[in-house]
C-alpha cells in the first residue's frame, strides 16, 4: 500500500466522517496529498521550496490536523520538534534540515549559530535551530493528538514524554518573557509573533536600524512575488533584532555585553557594534498570550490524563485571562490591541491578533460579545465585505490586502476564530466561517494566504497548514468544546478520559452556562473581572 493510501485508511472502529464520493471526500484526499509531498520522514515542511525547514508553531497546526489521518504521524511531528527544545525550555521557531543547502533559506544555520551562541541557554549540540520562538500552541495541539487515539497515546507513553517539556516550555516563556512585569508574556522579534510585517510592529521596529542590505540576502523573494511580502526595510530590521539576540548569546532582557557563545569576531556583522541591542524590542502581543492561555487549559487536561489534579495549570490560566483583559483589552476599539513595553502604552493598530483571545472561554461575556460585533463590523467585514477575516484592518492606512500579514487572510487564525465563535456558542456565524475557509482552501489549492475579498491565492500554494486544518474542520465539528479542552471535572478512571476527548457538549450547552463548575474548571468571567479590578 503506498504512503498516501495508508494515510487516508481508518481503522473500522473509527467513524468516518467524509465520503470520498462527495466533494469533502475529494477535499481530504487533496489535504492530505500536500502534507504526504511536504512530509521529509520525521516532520512536515510549510512548503517544500519557500520554507525547507521544521516551523515551530507550523508543526503545531500541522499535527491538529495529521491527527485524523495518522496519530501516529502526528505524535511524531511534535516529537521532532521537542528534540530540538533548548536547555532553558525555548522551543525555537525553526529546526533546520542539514539536506537542504545553506543558500535556500535565509536566515539559515549559518546566521543563527545555535551550537555556539546559543551554548550558555542550553542550544542543543546535535541539531542547528534558530534562536527565537514562536506562538506557543503545543500543549494543545499534543491534547488533540493524543484524543485522537487515546489508546495509541497510552502505548507509547506519548503525553508522559511530551509533558515535560512543554511544561518546561511555558516554564521559559512565563519566568523570561514577562519583560513588562505585567504578568503577559513579551515577544523580542517580530517572527516570534508569527505575523511578521504586521502594522502593529511598525511603531517599535522604527526605533531599530536596519541591517546594511549588503550584509544579507533574501531568499524568500526567489519563491514569491516582492510585493506579497515584507519590504526590504523591514527585512534589515529583522535582521538587525536577530543579529543582536544572537550577538548576546540569546539572554532575554536588556543589558550590555555578549553571551559566552559568542565569539569576539561575531560583532563584525549586521549585528555588530554600536548596534541597538535586543531589549529594544519588546512587545505584549494578545494572540501570542492568547494561545499560552489555551495551552494552559490544555496542560491541565494532560496533567489530568497523567493523574494530577491540573488545578494550579487551570489557575494560571484563569490569572492569565486577567491579566490579558487588564493590560491588552480596548473597550473603545472592540478588540485586544499590541502594548509597547519598551516605548510604552498600547500599539493603535488593529490586527487579527487582537481577536484571537475569542478562543478562550473565560473572556467576560460582554468582550467575547464585543469581539464578535467586531469580527463582523466594518474593520473585518467577515459575513459581509470579507470572505475570511483579514490580518488587518480594511480601513487602516497600511492595509494591503496582498502583503502578507498587512491585509491578507491566513487559514490558521480563520482556524483559530472559528473554534473561538464555537466555543462562545456563536454556532451559526462558526459555520459560515467554516464553509468559507473549506471553500477557499479548496478553491486557491491550500494557499499560504488569501486576498480577503476575492479568496486570491498569495505566497505559496500547497501549504501544510492550510491543508491540516482543512482536515480538521472537515472531521471535527464540535470544536475545542468537542475534546473537552475547558473541563477538568475530576473523573474516577481513566477510561472516562477517553469519553472526555470524543464527546461533544450536551445540546444547548455554552462556556458561560458551566461557570463556578468548581477549582478544576475554568475561572469563570465574573472571576476574571474580579482580578482584573485587583490588579487596577
Amino acid at each position: 500500500m503506498d504512503r498516501t493510501a495508508q494515510l487516508v485508511a481508518r481503522p473500522a472502529e473509527r467513524t468516518s466522517v467524509y465520503d470520498p464520493g462527495t466533494s469533502a471526500g475529494s477535499l481530504h484526499l487533496r489535504a492530505v496529498a500536500v502534507l504526504e509531498r511536504n512530509w521529509t520522514g520525521t516532520s512536515t515542511v510549510p512548503s517544500r521550496r519557500l520554507y525547507p525547514h521544521q516551523w515551530s508553531w507550523d508543526s503545531a497546526f500541522i499535527a491538529i490536523g495529521l491527527r485524523h489521518v495518522s496519530p501516529r504521524r502526528a505524535q511524531t511531528e511534535l516529537e521532532t520538534l521537542l528534540d530540538a527544545q533548548w536547555g532553558d525550555g525555548r522551543i525555537p521557531h525553526i529546526v533546520f534540515n542539514p539536506s537542504v543547502p545553506l543558500d535556500a533559506y535565509f536566515p539559515g544555520p549559518d546566521f543563527w549559530r545555535s551550537s555556539t551562541a546559543g551554548r550558555a541557554a542550553g542550544a542543543p549540540r546535535t541539531v542547528q535551530t534558530s534562536g527565537i520562538v514562536q506562538p506557543p500552541v503545543h500543549a494543545l495541539a499534543a491534547w488533540l493528538v493524543h484524543c485522537a487515539d487515546p489508546g495509541l497515546s497510552r502505548a507509547r507513553g506519548f503525553l508522559t514524554r511530551v509533558y515535560p517539556r512543554l511544561a518546561a516550555w511555558h516554564r521559559y516563556l512565563l519566568h523570561r518573557r514577562d519583560a513588562g512585569g505585567g504578568g503577559l508574556v513579551s515577544v523580542v522579534h517580530p517572527w516570534e509573533q508569527g505575523m511578521d510585517n504586521a502594522p502593529s510592529w511598525d511603531a517599535p521596529l522604527a526605533r531599530i536600524a536596519p541591517a546594511p542590505a549588503r550584509s544579507f540576502r533574501r531568499a524568500d523573494l526567489d519563491h514569491g512575488a516582492a510585493e506579497d511580502r515584507p519590504t526590504d526595510l523591514d527585512y534589515g530590521r529583522y535582521v538587525r533584532l536577530a543579529a543582536d539576540y544572537r550577538d548576546r548569546g540569546y539572554r532575554d532582557g536588556p543589558g550590555e555585553g555578549y553571551g559566552e557563545g559568542a565569539r569576539e569576531g561575531d560583532r563584525g556583522g549586521p549585528g555588530g557594534e554600536g548596534a541597538t541591542g535586543g531589549g529594544d524590542f519588546a512587545v505584549e502581543d494578545p494572540a501570542f498570550n492568547a494561545l499560552l492561555i489555551a495551552s494552559e487549559h490544555a496542560l491541565a487536561r494532560i496533567a489530568h490524563e497523567l493523574g494530577a489534579t491540573g488545578t494550579a495549570r487551570q489557575v494560571r490560566a484563569g490569572r492569565l485571562t486577567a491579566a490579558l483583559v487588564d493590560r491588552l483589552w480596548d473597550p473603545a476599539q472592540g478588540l485586544f490591541l499590541c502594548r509597547d513595553v519598551r516605548g510604552g502604552g498600547l500599539i493603535r493598530e488593529r490586527g487579527v491578533s487582537g481577536l484571537v483571545p475569542l478562543l478562550l472561554p473565560g473572556l467576560p461575556r460582554e468582550i467575547a460579545t464585543a469581539l464578535v460585533e467586531t469580527l463582523r463590523g466594518p474593520h473585518f467585514g467577515l459575513g459581509g465585505a470579507t470572505r475570511l477575516v483579514p490580518s488587518y484592518d480594511l480601513l487602516g492606512e497600511a492595509f494591503d490586502p496582498h502583503r502578507y500579514w498587512r491585509g491578507p487572510a491566513w487559514f490558521n487564525t480563520g482556524w483559530l476564530l472559528e473554534r473561538g465563535l464555537r466555543t462562545h456558542g456563536e454556532r451559526a456565524h462558526a459555520d459560515a466561517l467554516r464553509a468559507a475557509v473549506l471553500d477557499i482552501a479548496g478553491t486557491s489549492e491550500f494557499a499560504e494566504y488569501v486576498d480577503p475579498y476575492t479568496g486570491e491565492a498569495c505566497g505559496a500554494t500547497g501549504f501544510s497548514w492550510t491543508a491540516a486544518l482543512t482536515l480538521d474542520l472537515l472531521h471535527d465539528t464540535a470544536g475545542l468544546y468537542g475534546t473537552a479542552l475547558y473541563d477538568t471535572d475530576d473523573q474516577d478512571d481513566q477510561d472516562d478520559t477517553d469519553a472526555a476527548c470524543t464527546t461533544p457538549e450536551a445540546p444547548g450547552t455554552t462556556p458561560h452556562s458551566r461557570e463556578g463548575t468548581g477549582d478544576d474548571g475554568p475561572a469563570s468571567s465574573a472571576r476574571v473581572r474580579r482580578d482584573v479590578r485587583r490588579r487596577r
